[in-house]
């Protein structure tokens, strides 16, 4: 654990250097370098919290065994006995957290995110299973303060055909990340007259919405079209050509923008969309380069490739990553998701600890 504590102590020399940093006037005036510095700061502040409490823990720990060593009076023997205790029992939770906070963090965490929903198999079962999802999803992300904008969507004859999101706030790509993947749900659909249980499959995938900085999109490789935006919309929609769409000509990549009123919006989207597209490409390739165990996002809306069944006659939900089942579907579809997310979480800590140790 010296290691460790050395680290940590590192840590918190940069986590005081910073702090000093940020009141500088000089610094504040230097937006670009001030926001990445707060950044920083907030990045450090929570594992010196810990790092101080554990500190505090085992001073204490040492007090009291000196305490024990030297003190005759019973009353005190046995008070430093029972400190001892305590501070025994908590040294272990300490521990456990500053071993998971030191793992290195996935860079793309902090990134908001594009996410796509599409219909799979099921026909107008898995259209409007989009639109549950849709709704579950938005429901978590009012919980969490998130805010979304739709990018493009395209109705079924019932429900969502496809919709794409782009989805801000705080530390979104790194608690959505693990919804990437075809999500199956089990019931019997409204218009089924024996009651027979019916399989459909929807495909969601979560892309770290990439900036400038993060991958540079050459606008020469990109085909630009304007159409008539189609389906739900109001008055605003047929009368102008506001929809976009962008084919990036290496990679054969296809993005539509056509919910926004001003075609202007609408490429602006469909140009962050198209990038972080890009970038999720470029990840993946650098991840199997470097063999992580990282897990790509799924392409098709085949009942084969599951992430996730929701069983509605059973009331309920079963990751099949980590076998986690969950019995409280009508609350998980209301967007009370956190437990799976957490749960999920907690097996990538585990998998990257291992990775770490070997």
């Amino acid at each position: 654990m010296d290691s460790i504590l050395k680290k940590l102590e590192g840590i918190q020399y940069r986590f005081i250097e910073v702090g000093n940093l940020i009141v500088d006037p000089d610094i504040i005036s230097d937006m670009p370098r001030y926001v990445k510095l707060n950044k920083e700061y907030k990045d450090l502040e929570e594992i010196v919290t810990v790092y101080v409490g554990y500190k505090n823990v085992l001073d204490n720990l040492a007090n009291a065994k000196a305490m024990l060593a030297t003190e005759e009076d019973p009353d005190m023997r046995e008070m430093a006995k029972m400190e001892i205790d305590e501070l025994t029992n908590q040294k272990p939770d300490f521990e456990e957290k500053i071993k998971v906070l030191l793992i290195p963090k996935d860079p793309e965490d902090d990134k908001n995110a594009i996410m796509e929903f599409r219909a799979g198999t099921g026909g107008d079962e898995a259209c409007i299973f989009v639109e549950d999802c849709f709704r579950m999803y938005t429901l978590f992300f009012k919980e969490m303060g998130w805010s979304y904008d739709v990018i493009n969507s395209n109705e079924g004859s019932s429900g969502i055909k496809e919709i794409s999101i782009e989805v801000q706030g705080s530390g979104i790509y790194g608690m959505l990340k693990f919804e990437s993947g075809v999500h199956r749900v089990q019931r019997v659909p409204e218009t089924e007259s024996q009651g027979r249980v019916h399989t459909s499959a929807i495909t969601i995938a979560v892309l770290p919405e990439a900036e400038e900085v993060d991958f540079e999109l050459n606008m020469t490789d990109v085909k630009r079209d304007t159409f008539r935006a189609s389906g739900a919309g109001g008055q605003h929609v047929n009368k102008t050509e506001s929809a976009i769409r962008l084919t990036h000509l290496p990679t054969g990549t296809v993005v539509e923008c056509q919910d926004g009123r001003s075609q202007h919006k609408n490429l602006e989207k469909a140009i962050s969309v198209l990038r972080s597209r890009l970038y999720q490409k470029e990840l993946d390739r650098l991840h199997e380069e470097r063999a992580a165990v990282r897990k790509t996002l799924v392409s098709t809306g085949d009942r084969s490739a599951k992430i996730r069944t929701y069983n509605y006659p059973q009331g309920r939900i079963t990751d099949h990553r980590i076998n986690k089942t969950i019995y409280n579907l009508s609350a998980f579809m209301n967007g009370e998701i956190h437990e799976m997310i957490d749960a999920l979480k907690m097996a990538e800590n585990a998998e990257r600890m291992r990775g770490e140790n070997n």
